[in-house]
């Protein structure tokens, strides 16, 4: 039983949160879901994250959590061989300037829908965003099956497929008929790419509609849905992720979002 540490869940849970709760309260780790978007005082001393940036923005800091996240090039700077399609890290003032189809994604908050644009004329203006904010833009491809892995130092730990054709449609990795390819190329990912990643980190793949595996993107583990993948082992990438900052490992240092200072 622990006594010195929480589970903190957003107040907004989904399933995934629902099944981390399960997953946390049959191991004997303290458990709960907020009741507001304000750090509740009646907490132990150790506290790990699961929710949406917002929520981490909100609390975190006050929590003393430290929240891992990918660095925001990391797609961008994959050989093309991962990716399959060129992909750039620009600022949103040069990305506003294309005048090409290409989708377009912030790095890491939804600060944006992040979708195919048929020019940068359709991204947020600076009026609503600033012109040195970050924007990744991608070459437009079709995949044909997408999964979701998370990861723990370097390894899968548990994964599940979550689309087909663009649509959703959820399975656990192992009951994938593509699951050793899926395993393969993530291997081959993490070698390759682990340089940008933290120790605990979600990575989505993909199969391309012309043939070809390719990452689709990455995602902090604390704000990621699980889908068919195993409660346990996501409960596990979580812990790490977004957990006390007196028990971050150096290496994940560079990988620590800068929460803010919430006052009022």
């Amino acid at each position: 039983m622990f006594t010195d540490r929480l589970l903190l869940l957003a107040p907004r849970i989904n399933e995934t949160g629902l099944q981390l709760l399960t997953a946390a309260h049959a191991r004997g780790l303290p458990a709960r879901t907020a009741t507001g978007w304000r750090a509740p005082q009646d907490v132990p001393p150790l506290v790990h994250l699961y929710g949406g940036p917002l929520y981490a923005d909100a609390v975190g800091r006050e929590l003393g959590v430290a929240a891992l996240e990918e660095l925001p090039g990391w797609l961008a700077e994959l050989p093309r061989e991962l990716t399959r399609r060129s992909v750039e890290l620009l600022p949103l003032a040069e990305a506003r300037a294309l005048r090409r189809r290409a989708f377009c994604k912030p790095p890491s908050d939804k600060l944006f829908a992040a979708r195919v644009y048929q020019d940068g004329s359709g991204l947020p203006g600076p009026d609503a965003l600033p012109d040195d904010q970050p924007v990744l833009v991608s070459e437009v491809v079709t995949f044909r099956r997408e999964y979701r892995l998370f990861v723990l130092d370097g390894v899968v730990r548990t994964g599940s497929r979550y689309a087909v054709d663009g649509e959703l449609d959820v399975a656990p990795l192992a009951e994938d008929p593509l699951h050793r390819e899926v395993a393969a190329f993530a291997a081959d990912l993490l070698a390759a790419g682990a340089a940008g990643l933290p120790s605990a980190v979600v990575v989505d793949v993909g199969l391309l509609a012309g043939g070809g595996w390719a990452v689709v993107e990455a995602n902090p583990a604390w704000a990621s849905g699980g889908y068919a993948c195993d409660p346990g082992e996501v409960l596990d990438v979580v812990l790490r992720a977004a957990g006390p900052l007196t028990e971050l490992r150096a290496a994940d240092r560079p990988y620590c979002r800068e929460l803010p200072v919430v006052t009022g």
